[in-house]
């Protein structure tokens, strides 16, 4: 199969060529959804997790912190290899490698083993996220991928999402455990790969004296690493004004630094800079950090809200996010249709990205008694905002450069989505856990109890710390209000554009192409 032309024709777009889209797309989805849902689904089961392998607190950080830190490090490297290798023998590798993470983890005796399984497993996440849409952007023009964006927009929103449901669904069922939060991708991900072998086509660019920039993915991944641990452990190991924060920040700074001036002269850069100060790829850039930092967030502390303010499981803490996941299914498909039949792509990451503002401030007002009801529209606001700006955010990117760049340009857009998520996740803890404490202190205080109280003052105790959940998330919620106007702003600077119906650009004017009846 393959829909790919040469040159700036448009592709064939008839039913048959469709349903070969959708065949090969269905294995991309189940390898996006596993990978996705992966760096989510441990967080109900985490405490069951380090109390089988006996960790420390430090290292319950960094059962999910590893995950997310080599995902985000190596999305650019798995970028730049598409553009100059075969991409499904790339997204098959990156499956494989997931796979292997999996079950490495799954089997682990000890905390250290599960970290360095979750790091490997990170490795694959990162190249299958990135992968997907590199392969989808190579078998079909930005007009008609809008239809089949919303499909993206909608697995990975959903896995990340559905993430602590699923994870609480394992913890609550006994004959199941702890280890089947790693395994339960493991066979999905196999019929993955089965499916990609038998209907994934992609035509092989062959390109003479390809150069890899190694150094500059070295320093890439290693600043980007220094960064993220340091964001995992201040305010909790050691304090923002320590000679701890001022060696891991300079550090990760310097080697970023470093990295920049060696992809300014890089044959074959990593992140090509060229791509990075375009005005849409920079916009849009901003945007996927202020929607990473909301999608995360929401798929957090929602669970952790509905956990230990309002006193539900696990399970029932997933099953009250269904509004938010409606918002995203809906949203992404209806709007993905209406993009590939107008042409059109801003105004609906304007709307979303107001709506994902609407729903944040909305749920910046919530307690440990707000109704549900009131709960249910401000996160089926989230949820919306989050399925028209998710994928959009990338698709506006793809469409303004050429094929043999999509795979950089598209996963520099992931890659900041992700640090937008893995950031804002571990600052927006820092702040919880800290409003939490004061709230909890200066409750007891007024009320004149102790912690560890019992009988009738347990009740008053447990009603405080319901409290102070309640007010710190409403809290924290407010900000990630603040970086989804963020991505408000972004969305209104960015330029008007009619999506190309050619898979290239035009080889004389090096300008999109669009279709006539687009002007």
């Amino acid at each position: 199969m393959s829909t790919a032309v040469n040159g700036a024709g448009p592709t064939e777009t008839s039913p048959a060529a469709r349903r070969k889209v959708l065949k090969a797309l269905s294995g991309l989805l189940l390898a996006l959804f596993v990978s996705t849902l992966s760096s989510t689904v441990v967080s109900s089961a985490l405490p069951k997790i380090i109390g089988a392998v006996h960790g420390s607190q430090t290292q319950y950080t960094w059962v999910v912190t590893a995950t997310l830190l080599t995902t985000t490090a190596t999305t650019p490297i798995w970028g730049k290899l598409a553009d100059l290798f075969s991409k499904k023998t790339l997204v098959q590798a990156s499956i494989a490698v997931f796979v292997v993470g999996a079950v490495a983890s799954g089997i682990s005796r000890t905390a250290g083993q599960l970290i360095a399984s979750r790091a490997l497993q990170g490795v694959g996440v990162g190249g299958v996220q990135a992968l997907v849409q590199i392969s989808l952007a190579a078998m079909i023009p930005p007009r008609e991928r809008g239809r089949y964006s919303g499909y993206l927009s909608s697995v990975t929103a959903t896995s990340t999402i559905g993430g602590p449901l699923l994870g609480g669904v394992v913890v609550d069922t006994s004959w199941l455990g702890w280890r089947w939060c790693f395994f339960v991708g493991v066979p999905i991900a196999v019929v993955s790969l089965f499916l990609l072998q038998r209907t994934l086509s992609l035509p092989v660019i062959r390109r003479e004296n390809v150069r890899i920039d190694y150094l500059g993915a070295t320093l890439i991944a290693a600043g980007v690493s220094v960064l993220l641990v340091w964001v995992s452990f201040v305010d909790n190991s050691f304090g923002w004004a320590s000679w701890q924060t001022g060696a891991m920040v300079g550090g990760g700074l310097a080697l970023i630094a470093v990295a920049v001036w060696v992809e300014s002269r890089a044959a074959e850069p990593v992140v090509p800079l060229g791509i990075v100060r375009q005005r849409t790829t920079a916009l849009a850039i901003v945007g996927s950090l202020a929607v990473g930092t909301a999608m995360f967030g929401a798929a957090v502390f929602l669970s952790q809200y509905f956990q230990l303010s309002r006193g539900h499981s696990p399970t029932e803490a997933g099953l009250l996010t269904i509004p938010m996941m409606a918002g995203i299914l809906i949203a992404s498909t209806v709007a993905g249709r209406l993009i590939s039949r107008t042409g059109k792509i801003k105004p609906f990451i304007i709307t979303g990205a107001v709506l994902l503002t609407v729903g944040f401030a909305g749920l910046g007002t919530l307690d440990s008694r707000t109704p549900i009801l009131l709960l249910s529209v401000e996160m089926l606001c989230v949820g919306t905002g989050v399925g028209m700006t998710l994928q959009n955010l990338v698709l506006v990117v793809q469409n303004t450069v050429p094929l043999k760049d999509i795979g950089a340009a598209s996963s520099t857009v992931s890659f900041f989505r992700s640090l937008g998520g893995t950031i804002g996740v571990s600052v927006l803890g820092a702040v919880l856990a800290r409003h939490v404490q004061d709230q909890i202190a200066h409750g007891l205080a007024d009320a004149g109890l102790r912690s560890t109280a019992t009988g009738s003052d347990a009740v008053a105790v447990r009603e405080i710390v319901r409290a102070a959940y309640g007010d710190a998330t409403a809290q924290i919620f407010l900000l990630s209000a603040g970086a989804a106007l963020l991505a408000v702003i972004a969305a209104i600077l960015l330029k008007p554009v009619s999506l190309r119906s050619s898979l290239d650009l035009t080889e004389k004017s090096g300008e999109a192409a669009v279709p006539a009846e687009a002007g």
